[in-house]
């Protein structure tokens, strides 16, 4: 059984003397370099609101203390008139044959609508260093079963050895400024050509219009566990379960924290990642604004 939440507040804030980096801490997307210490990629913005992709380095042991930041992006936003020509945002990393691969979020302000968010994907043969696209296009664009924005994949593989993507992927604009949308799944022979057919992995509850980047790992004992953000008045966290990777059940709510009374993190808890360490559990997640104001942690102990 696991015991209670205690927030440790902003461990990320924003250095607002860094030109390309002045504000946010958007979407903390880890990758495990080895023992217990991780790289923790961002999206953080400039004056004109565009992002770009840079990290800072932890060890689980002690998640609250930064070891290491980069000097630099590593992905800035593509040429201009591609899908990502505004803002790019991590979303997922992992380890394929070629190196790393980072399906991220490319932005680009809309027409009619507010903004167009699509899924790419940058690869790195220099351990994360440097990134560089696989396609200037997108590798989920609309399609006929998925019209509108398509966007926050993560990817995984399943025991079968298909890869499996969760993806956001919206269902309606109620109006310019307010899109819908759940999560969605498609599936891969290689993680670079997708199949989608408009399957729901998780869908709305009443009150909700927003289910965001999903978080999906496997556990020790072969099932398979999701952290979502769903919005209502503001984003909080969800998980769901599944056996086999495909079919997802909610949990009962009350595991997770909700936004404080004050602080940081009193409009919205959203985007978090979960770290295992031994005997504790480890989160990073944004606060307020979407991360303007940088990244929060929690940690709980657990109790056998």
């Amino acid at each position: 059984m696991s015991g209670d939440w205690k927030k440790l507040g902003l461990i990320y804030k924003p250095d607002p003397n860094i030109k390309w980096s002045r504000s946010h801490g958007m979407l903390p997307t880890p990758l495990l370099l080895g023992g217990t210490r991780y790289r923790i990629y961002f999206g953080g913005r400039n004056a004109e609101n565009q992002s770009t992709i840079a990290f800072f380095e932890v060890d689980i042991n002690e998640p609250e203390k930064i070891l290491r930041k980069s000097e630099h992006p590593v992905m800035s936003p593509g040429r201009l008139g591609c899908f990502d020509d505004n803002g790019v945002l991590p979303s997922c990393i992992v380890r394929g044959a070629e190196g790393l691969m980072m399906y991220y979020i490319g932005f680009k302000p809309g027409g009619t609508t507010r903004m167009d968010l699509f899924g790419g994907l940058a690869l790195s043969r220099d351990e994360g260093l440097t990134f560089q696209r696989w396609s200037e296009a997108p590798i989920i664009e609309r399609c006929r079963v998925n019209p509108f924005i398509n966007t926050a994949p993560w990817v995984t593989q399943l025991d079968s050895g298909e890869w499996m993507m969760h993806y956001v992927s919206g269902v309606e604009w109620i109006h310019r400024d307010l899109p819908r949308y759940n999560i969605q799944q498609a599936i891969s022979k290689d993680g670079l050509l997708w199949e989608r057919h408009g399957d729901v992995a998780i869908d709305f509850c009443e009150g909700e219009n927003a289910l965001a980047r999903p978080y999906v790992w496997q556990e020790k004992n072969g099932g398979w566990k999701m952290l979502f953000s769903a919005k209502g008045d503001f984003y909080q966290t969800v998980s769901a379960s599944s056996t086999d990777g495909k079919n997802w059940v909610r949990d009962e709510p009350g595991e997770w924290f909700d936004p404080g009374l004050s602080g940081p993190d009193e409009e919205m808890v959203a985007y978090p990642i979960l770290l295992e360490a031994e005997a504790r559990h480890i989160v990073y997640y944004n606060g307020n604004g979407y991360g303007s104001e940088g990244i929060c942690l929690a940690v709980r102990e657990l109790k056998s």
